[in-house]
């Protein structure tokens, strides 16, 4: 006999308390159990005596899906029971209100507003790379936890590549919070990671204006009409707002997915560096855009059934990696460096969208005062940076997908590797010099960075050339 949770209930070992949640279509109950420390959350589903499919199969999604991520973007799963007693899921408990909080203060200073999207975006790129696409972000689905990090919670939308979509099995009308939505799920496209950078661009416009960027729509008629239509640039309701910021916020928020960023941590790359954003009419813009254009759109995509897409999240990720490629300049390292270049651009073959990152290190003293100047009288940091530079010309990249780092470290593996991590790195190239007796002993900068990167990494070698012999005269 089915159960209704209550005070006091006892399941499965765990024990109910008070109820902290009630929304539409679920309830969240603090809960404990004998063998768990952890404060836990249980989340119960709201089911109606009549027919109430979408929530059933929604939390039938929910509970295939959370169990399989990891991570601090995910809250841990701790049990789960099924629909013949009483259906939930319980959870560690995050402390905190949910990111809601922020957006009813709206707008938020622009620092916070960049560090909230960076957070943001790291979280849906970090469930992306575990095979997920949300479809339902909204600041109610976003926690943070004490130590800053974002927590997506409420997967009932959502679709994993790797199992059944039951909820595009059983129904036809598009699913997700309106004001979020992204204009192919409005088309019923559920398998494009692109959709929720959209609705992250959405959210980032709306902590930055306190508007959201098409209001709050409560027809379907109404979602449909972003197909065609443009919001305000946000420059034009908050000044301060800079011109790399609005580029980021619409580049998101373009309806066509091919136009927009390809992966979250490629959002983040900008957010971190914003004086490497490639600037583009987006910009500069502060209006709407005239009738002539809106009527052309909507010519365009009245007619439309789908955005094109690739089949999984796997193969749009491998479509859209950052690459960092690290790069000796020194003289003696020039036929290395020509090896690492001609290897970019054989792999930026088979990924089309990817950003290369170009990074040189200027090694430190770890005592004593370092050179600021080379030979010439020229700023270090500046004649790498030309360097590096030169270097790449003949990459095939716009500006806004090849950038330039010089970093500074007595350790250039450590610097390698933690600039890696800090932009979310999906490959680094780079190169390994010739053997010698130090290297055996001592290790290298290639060896350790293969030992401790959190990513790929691919060493190209140049083959041993004989050394030529001097003859006398």
């Amino acid at each position: 006999m089915p159960v209704r949770p209550h005070p006091g209930l006892e399941i499965d070992g765990f024990t109910l308390g008070e109820q902290l949640h009630k929304g539409g279509f679920a309830t969240i109950w603090d809960v404990t159990h004998a063998l768990y420390r952890t404060p836990m959350v249980m989340k119960v589903p709201t089911i109606l005596d009549g027919y109430d499919g979408p929530t059933i199969v929604g939390f039938e999604v929910e509970q295939m899906i959370m169990p399989r991520l990891t991570g601090v973007h995910a809250p841990r799963v701790m049990g789960q029971g099924d629909f013949a007693v009483m259906p939930y899921i319980v959870t560690e408990r995050i402390p905190g209100n949910s990111m809601y909080q922020h957006f009813k203060r709206a707008p938020r200073p622009l620092a916070e507003v960049i560090e909230l999207a960076a957070r943001m975006a790291e979280a849906v790129h970090d469930i992306h790379r575990q095979h997920v696409i949300h479809l339902d972000l909204k600041p109610d689905n976003f926690l943070q936890r004490p130590s800053g990090e974002m927590v997506l919670i409420d997967y009932g939308l959502s679709r994993h590549d790797q199992l059944p979509d039951l909820l595009a099995e059983e129904f036809t009308i598009p699913m997700g919070t309106f004001p979020y939505i992204a204009p192919e799920q409005f088309l019923r496209q559920r398998g494009d990671l692109r959709s929720d950078l959209y609705a992250l661009g959405a959210m980032i416009y709306e902590l930055a204006t306190g508007k959201m960027p098409f209001g709050q729509p409560e027809k379907l008629s109404q979602v449909k009409q972003r197909l065609w239509r443009d919001p305000l640039p946000p420059r034009a309701l908050r000044q301060d707002i800079p011109e790399w910021l609005q580029e980021i916020i619409l580049r998101a928020l373009e309806v066509d997915p091919a136009n927009r960023y390809q992966s979250a941590a490629q959002m983040m790359f900008d957010l971190a560096h914003p004086m490497q954003v490639r600037l583009t009419p987006r910009a500069h813009k502060l209006q709407r855009d005239g009738r002539l254009a809106v009527f052309r759109r909507w010519r365009k995509m009245r007619n439309l059934r789908a955005f094109a897409a690739p089949p999984t999240v796997a193969a749009q990720m491998e479509r859209a990696p950052i690459l960092l490629v690290a790069v000796d300049l020194s003289p003696e390292a020039e036929p290395l460096a020509q090896a690492i270049h001609l290897q970019i651009k054989r792999m930026l073959v088979n990924r089309p969208d990817a950003r290369v990152a170009c990074v040189n290190v200027i090694k430190t003293a770890r005592l004593g005062v370092d050179a600021t100047t080379d030979d010439s009288g020229t700023n270090l940091h500046v004649a790498r940076l030309v360097g590096l530079k030169a270097w790449a010309e003949g990459i095939d990249l716009t500006d806004d997908r090849l950038t330039y780092t010089i970093l500074e470290n007595t350790d250039p593996a450590a610097a390698i590797i933690d600039h890696a991590e800090a932009n979310r790195v999906d490959h680094i190239l780079m190169g390994a010099r010739g053997h010698s007796a130090t290297r055996r002993y001592l290790g290298s900068v290639s060896a350790k960075v293969v030992a401790e990167a959190a990513c790929s990494v691919t060493v190209i070698r140049l083959r041993d050339q004989p050394t030529a012999e001097t003859t006398p005269a």
